[in-house]
């Protein structure tokens, strides 16, 4: 279905007033995530909506404070030691426009696949140890404890351990909240969040709350919210910027993987660099007033799905609504019991809790080291530093795949021009007088010197063998690109090819790479060397000189 077709407004309008009784209730709860004040979240839900109508390009994603990116900020504003708490809090509003500069930015020079320095593994493991360590950041909210220690392991030891201090009258209210969200969400049309939050505004107007020790949210300041930039010094703006990349990553890599999903499973085109855009202004917004960071998160998005939306128009919908239960609700939301706050964030991270998540990866036997490395790094580091780590390991782990210097030797396929591995497949034969070799990963500076080490034993070993090796040709198929120290390696390689007085071809030269090679003029490889398009072209030229000489 195209975006630009014109749809009926009143699907819009049902799904806008169906996600806005989410959203506010989620908004005020992801704050207490950050470690913002309530209406930090508040602002930062106008931010986003507004922004992301006017330059978005899904017509299902919502664009909000999300529960992932308000653990990166605490988890980046908690990294900052030796200072006051107003000076965190601008720290943070700091972080949260240098992520939006960096969004907007990288979709000014066209960035769109940022998203990818992320790989889907690293994404999974790092949701599912995220969701658990938000959870059990929640408990406290509504078992009234309050834990010494930040890290996982030792924080969740002094819940446990404070349990004669629980507060059974929270954890009441917590169990119940939980049980009616899980059953008032089987009718998507209807706002489980906001009517839950509508009966413990009740039960604290009544007076059960304070008389059970509950407490609220309190103070919801949105009138003195006025835009301002964070004043720091220039010691403070580079840790900004250092601690913003984390942030900016997972803010993108989080929203691109929600709008690309949905736009999939409508047939919908998708524009990542204009979304980086939008991302980029919505944070910058969010941060001129004081608000948190905000991303396509994917529970509020699929929930916009669900309930019907069919434009933009039902996320600008939703802010209208929000904004009049702001504007006439005020002093009852700050009534809000803390431990509903609690359930509406355990909820929303219910469906990253399934450990099932990671089992293809296990099935299929990929990735299932970067899998544990990203939810135990999550676990014993913590969200901001497990990320990077589990971010580094990914890296790390291609590069090593990479480097490895598997090359296949190729045979001809009888009565065809194929070429395949002969260690593969045993019909295959090989050619007299010629090593066919394909290095099986993108030759570049992290494995050219090992490639070309085997490729020369192996023609060493067909020369101690006597087996009459007159030629070799070396498929590039797999390297669209030649950085320097792979152009080097190949030098040398032909040189000793050269040497020995035997040919050389290069055969599926990728177009890049032919020009390249066309400008750098390697002495002992001939400008014909390298223009066969398939191993049966090169072998063809290597048999019509060898018959001419």
């Amino acid at each position: 279905m195209s975006q630009r077709r014109a749809l009926p407004a009143g699907a819009d309008w049902v799904a806008g007033l169906s996600i806005a009784g989410l959203l506010l209730p989620e908004a005020v709860a992801y704050a207490g995530i950050a470690g913002a004040p309530p209406q930090a979240g508040v602002l930062a839900l106008f931010a986003g909506l507004l922004v992301y109508f006017v330059l978005g390009s899904s017509r299902f994603a919502i664009v909000s404070s999300t529960s992932s990116s308000a653990a990166v900020l605490l988890a980046a504003t908690a990294s900052v030691l030796h200072v006051t708490d107003e000076h965190r809090h601008l720290m943070g509003v700091a972080m949260v426009l240098v992520a939006g500069i960096m969004l907007a930015l990288a979709g000014v020079v066209r960035l769109g696949a940022i998203s990818q320095f992320i790989a889907k593994p690293v994404l999974r493991g790092f949701a599912l140890g995220l969701a658990l360590t938000i959870v059990v950041k929640q408990l406290p909210l509504a078992l009234g404890v309050h834990p010494s220690h930040s890290d996982f392991l030792r924080y969740l030891w002094d819940v446990l351990q404070q349990w004669p201090q629980w507060n059974l009258y929270g954890l009441a209210m917590l169990l119940v909240a939980l049980v009616l969200l899980r059953v008032l969400g089987r009718w998507k049309a209807v706002p489980a969040a906001l009517l839950v939050i509508a009966a413990g505004i009740a039960l604290d107007a009544l007076g059960y709350c304070q008389r059970w020790g509950i407490a609220a949210v309190g103070t919801l300041n949105i009138q003195g919210a006025r835009p301002a930039l964070p004043v720091l010094d220039w010691a403070d703006w580079l840790r900004v910027g250092q601690l913003a990349v984390a942030l900016a990553l997972i803010v993108y890599a989080e929203s691109y993987s929600s709008i690309r999903t949905l736009a999939m499973r409508h047939g919908d085109t998708t524009a990542p660099n204009r979304d980086l855009l939008a991302l980029g202004a919505a944070n910058m917004l969010s941060a001129l007033f004081q608000g948190m960071p905000v991303g396509a998160g994917y529970s509020a998005s699929s929930a916009n799905e669900v309930a019907g939306a069919l434009s933009k128009a039902a996320g600008l919908i939703a802010c209208a609504v929000v904004g009049l239960m702001v504007w006439q609700m005020l002093p009852w939301m700050e009534r809000i019991p803390e431990p509903l706050l609690a359930a509406i964030v355990i909820h929303a991270v219910a469906h990253t809790l399934n450990p099932a998540a990671l089992r293809p990866y296990f099935v299929w036997r990929r990735d299932r080291l970067v899998v544990l490395v990203a939810f135990v790094a999550v676990i014993l580091l913590g969200v901001l530093d497990g990320l990077l780590a589990a971010m580094g390991a990914s890296v790390l782990m291609l590069l090593k795949r990479m480097a490895h210097a598997r090359v296949s030797w190729l045979g001809q396929i009888p009565q065809s021009h194929d070429y395949v591995d002969t260690a593969r497949h045993a019909e295959a034969q090989t050619v007299p007088g010629m090593l066919i070799a394909r290095p099986e990963e993108p030759v570049f500076f992290g494995n050219a010197d090992a490639v070309f080490v085997r490729l020369l034993a192996q023609v060493d070993d067909q020369i101690r063998l006597k087996t009459g090796l007159k030629a070799v040709v070396l498929s590039l198929e797999e390297s669209p690109d030649l950085d320097s120290t792979a152009l080097e390696a190949l030098t040398e390689f032909a040189a000793q090819i050269d040497k020995r007085g035997l040919q050389l071809r290069l055969a599926r030269v990728k177009d890049s790479v032919r020009e390249l090679l066309g400008r750098v003029q390697i002495p002992t490889l001939a400008a014909d060397s390298y223009v066969a398009w398939s191993v049966d072209d090169a072998v063809a030229a290597l048999r019509s000189r060898s018959q001419d000489s």
